[in-house]
């Protein structure tokens, strides 16, 4: 066994026994030379560790595997998940990953297997293909406390529209709901490369992994149906803060026109007595009071009115 990290270059390894784990975070052409110099990798495949706009895949050699993968990472100022690549060479005696250094089970797994005999024993026994399927399934049950905070901030949402109206609540949905798309946009490719690893991988393994390989397809499953559960949740609490919304600024507009509705007459009435010409009641000393009854009256009819017709 050893654990040792390569002179001048962003990289770490891990051995044991005839298996190597190199670890490069945030990959430069320096590393990728190292790579290309020692490793019989194909140049494009070396292009695309470094580019970021990689869809997932699996690229077949005659001597190693080449997998690109992209898991949800949570951006807290943006407040919205976006994906981080993983690069992965694969080879009967190494695994190499390459990565921007975000995602933390693997960086852990990483760390787990440096320092401790154990962990380099339980990953590494199996051969290069479990090792990446030990990093894979710790990735991919990383997105289920993701998908579990969507699911307690959906239930935030909903408590908060039944309980008080505001305007910063379409915000909050918004920022939900493209968080939820950026997330399936994630996990939708990684369905059919994670679905296709265990056929490949399987030459560097020395036991069989297709049951490891289906609860992983079985976990990533579970991710996707709670995230067309979450997309249904969302819209349907879009639709229904649409319609409080719009029976709300109904409310205040039938009042509004209740109010001016019967402001209408006894305007008109106070104007035509305010007018320079001889009226009824003008000259009396209590003109005043008469006017009043007037308008009361009025008031007190149309009120009876409105709730006559149920529109109070």
């Amino acid at each position: 066994m050893a654990v040792k990290q390569e002179e001048k270059l962003n990289m770490e390894s891990v051995s044991w026994n005839d298996l190597t784990w190199i670890n490069i975070e945030n990959p430069t052409e320096k590393e990728t030379a190292y790579l290309a110099e020692h490793y019989p990798f194909h140049p494009l495949d070396l292009d695309d560790v470094l580019s970021r706009i990689q869809r997932p895949k699996i690229d077949k050699y005659k001597d190693y595997l080449f997998l690109v993968f992209h898991f949800p990472v949570f951006n807290k100022e943006a407040r919205v998940t976006k994906a981080s690549q993983l690069s992965v060479f694969i080879g009967q005696d190494y695994l190499i990953t390459l990565h921007r250094g975000d995602l933390k089970p693997l960086v852990k797994l990483f760390k787990e297997c440096e320092i401790d005999e154990e962990s380099r024993q339980e990953n590494f026994s199996e051969g290069s293909g479990y090792l990446l399927y030990r990093i894979v399934d710790r990735l991919v049950d990383s997105c289920i406390p993701i998908s579990n905070k969507m699911l307690g901030n959906i239930e935030d949402v909903e408590d908060s529209i039944f309980s008080n109206i505001r305007r910063s609540q379409i915000k909050e949905i918004s920022t939900l709901r493209r968080d939820i798309i950026s997330f399936r946009r994630i996990i939708w490719p990684m369905r059919a490369v994670i679905g296709s690893m265990e056929p490949n991988v399987r030459r560097f393994s020395r036991m069989d992994m297709s049951v490891y390989f289906g609860d992983m397809v079985d976990h990533l499953d579970r991710i996707w149906d709670a995230l067309d559960e979450y997309k249904e949740l969302i819209e349907g609490l879009n639709d229904t803060h649409d319609s409080l919304m719009t029976n709300r600024t109904n409310t205040i507009i039938r009042l509004l026109t209740i109010i001016s509705t019967i402001l209408l007459p006894t305007t008109l009435i106070a104007s035509i007595w305010g007018m320079n010409i001889g009226l009824p009641f003008q000259n009396s000393e209590h003109a005043f009071t008469y006017i009043g009854i007037i308008i009361a009256s009025i008031i007190g009819g149309m009120l009876f009115f409105f709730r006559t017709k149920k529109w109070l």
